[in-house]
């Protein structure tokens, strides 16, 4: 065997060695992935940044909204009529105000024995109403918790079968000239579990959080609807 025959694999060997990926650090391999693997990636850090952008935004929405629900469920309360607590609530715009003053305009409108019955239709569409707002925003979440793997594992997929292609195409075996190829498809579901673990627990925690709101608000129209109750027992309504 000649020595060209000899030194020909050796030489091969060095070109491959030298068109290898070097960089494995994850923007390495961002930047050395395939074009459809960089916009899973890319789309996946987008829904990352909104899961924590919702989460700074609803969580001091929701404790300001709490807040206000007990200092009006506190009022009402305490209050000796519904024109009184009526009074008390001037210049505010929080759920207990407009339900305060729904039920006012209901009793204005009209009173008898239906009265009760109306005004508690009328707050208890107000309860949904409310719960409704603090909800928006937080569907986004379960639907970055529940796509988010599966749009990774797609990227990953892509990525496989790209280095596949680069087993074809370089006619060998050598798992030196896919590793970098199956490591970025791999950095795809990675990220995608990064995306859809956090927007499942947030969304989970906003649940919770509107649920007690919306309890809350319901304490309120029901110390209301007896505040207009003992109205009209005394003669008021």
């Amino acid at each position: 065997m000649s020595l060209a025959a000899l030194a020909a694999p050796a030489q091969a060997q060095g070109v491959l060695t030298a068109t290898l990926p070097r960089d494995l650090s994850p923007v390495g391999m961002f930047l050395q992935a395939d074009i459809v693997v960089q916009g899973v990636m890319l789309l996946l850090l987008a829904a990352s940044v909104v899961t924590w952008t919702v989460l700074i935004v609803k969580a001091f929405e929701l404790a300001g909204a709490n807040a206000r629900a007990a200092a009006g469920l506190r009022l009402v309360r305490a209050a000796g009529s519904l024109d009184q607590a009526v009074a008390q609530v001037q210049g505010w715009t929080d759920s207990t105000s407009h339900m305060l003053r729904l039920a006012a305009y209901e009793r204005a409108r009209a009173g008898g024995p239906g009265l009760p019955g109306r005004i508690q239709s009328q707050l208890q569409g107000a309860v949904g109403r409310a719960g409704r707002r603090a909800a928006m925003g937080t569907g986004i979440l379960a639907t970055i918790g529940s796509t988010a793997p599966f749009v990774g594992l797609f990227g990953t997929v892509w990525g496989i079968m790209n280095s596949f292609i680069g087993i074809s195409e370089a006619q060998t075996t050598n798992l030196a000239v896919v590793a970098p190829g199956i490591a970025e498809a791999l950095l795809a579901t990675a990220l995608g579990l990064i995306a859809a673990i956090p927007a499942v627990v947030i969304y989970n925690f906003f649940a919770r959080l509107i649920t007690g709101y919306r309890a809350r608000l319901g304490d309120v129209a029901a110390a209301i609807q007896r505040l207009a109750s003992r109205d009209a027992d005394l003669g008021q309504a």
